[in-house]
């Protein structure tokens, strides 16, 4: 459980820095993500799922 704490913390750190560095590229990020098909967010999202995975199965064994 501390593992998914400490994994969330680290993706909030990551989120703002984005938010607190570049704004603007942030805001251009979000329009292209609204102008991409759905079906092409969802492959995305379920391949950076399966990396995950797969980096955490890599790093904790």
């Amino acid at each position: 459980m501390t593992d998914l704490a400490v994994g969330l913390g680290l993706v909030l750190v990551i989120e703002g820095l984005l938010w607190a560095l570049a704004p603007s590229a942030g805001m251009r990020l979000l329009a292209a993500a609204a102008a991409t098909p759905q079906q092409a967010l969802r492959m995305s999202g379920l391949a950076a799922i399966a990396l995950g995975v797969g980096i955490v199965w890599l790093v904790r064994g």
